[in-house]
């Protein structure tokens, strides 16, 4: 019990000979001995305090050699320390003071890593994604051939996934909204549809793609369904087009049984006249899903 009582006491002095010491450097005006103090401490684990003394020399040294590995270090220290918001500010004013840089490149990837971690999920607001895509991009753009190219990529996938989350959150929203809140029929299935369309135009290759086209097919049936009389027909025209284009997409759909049901229920109100055409229509439809599935 002794010797742990002894080993306690040399490590609580120890503790305090250190916190003299790292205020004896904040104290000082010797900027070049305060920047090798944060660099010893950079390499010892110790971010916070390297990064407090780096700050401290950057508008002494800037310009200087020192001056740029101070800021490039003082990035480092943050991201370290999980401060991404204050890594990623420290990142682009690196790249943007010394464009020429030993460390530029990875200032500029590093960056919208830093970013990428400040991302929230999907359904807040994605304006750090949006930065983190536009800054990956820029890299790519300015250094089409770095082997961090593909690793930039990859995170440019990650957020995209990530925006075309919340623009199906979103839109299903709508389509949950539907009559009875805030725009009425028109106003909140339509904005499920325009807001699904958009989300398939932007994110082509997404593979939310066939939800966002269901979405598109139950809101147009909804739509219809709950339109004055005067547009139920061209409204219901529009979904039984709807339906075609999905079952050709998604032969093997696993929504195919709510899609059919949706069909059929669109078809009891077109015209009698105008249902021979249908049929032929549904005919061909279906031709082409057996092709598509290779039958």
């Amino acid at each position: 019990m002794k010797k742990y009582s002894i080993t306690i006491l040399c490590a609580s002095l120890l503790l305090v000979v250190s916190c003299a010491e790292y205020n004896n450097v904040l104290k000082t005006q010797d900027y070049e001995y305060k920047y090798e103090v944060a660099k010893q401490y950079f390499a010892e684990g110790q971010y916070n305090r390297s990064a407090t003394l780096l700050a401290d020399v950057l508008s002494v040294l800037k310009g200087t050699d020192q001056g740029e590995e101070s800021l490039y270090l003082m990035a480092l220290c943050n991201v370290n320390s999980r401060a991404y918001d204050a890594a990623a500010t420290a990142f682009r004013k690196y790249y943007q003071t010394y464009p020429r840089g030993k460390y530029v490149q990875e200032a500029h990837f590093n960056c919208g890593k830093s970013l990428y971690m400040t991302t929230p999920e999907p359904k807040l607001d994605q304006t750090a994604t949006y930065e983190a895509v536009t800054e990956f991009q820029n890299f790519i753009e300015n250094y089409p051939t770095s082997p961090l190219r593909a690793q930039a990529q990859d995170y440019i996938f990650k957020l995209q996934d990530k925006l075309v989350e919340k623009e199906y959150l979103s839109a299903k929203l709508y389509y949950d909204l539907g009559a009875y809140i805030g725009n009425g029929t028109n106003g909140n299935y339509g904005a499920c549809i325009v807001t699904a369309e958009n989300a398939i135009r932007d994110y082509p290759y997404t593979s939310r793609r066939e939800d966002f086209s269901m979405l598109i097919l139950r809101a147009k049936f909804a739509l219809a369904q709950l339109s004055v009389e005067s547009k139920k027909e061209e409204r219901f025209h529009n979904a039984i087009d709807e339906y075609y284009g999905f079952v050709t997409e998604y032969p093997e759909s696993k929504y195919m049984k709510e899609a059919k049901s949706l069909f059929a229920k669109a078809r009891k109100y077109v015209p009698a006249d105008a249902e021979g055409d249908e049929v032929i229509s549904e005919e061909t439809a279906a031709d082409s899903s057996n092709i598509a599935a290779g039958k």
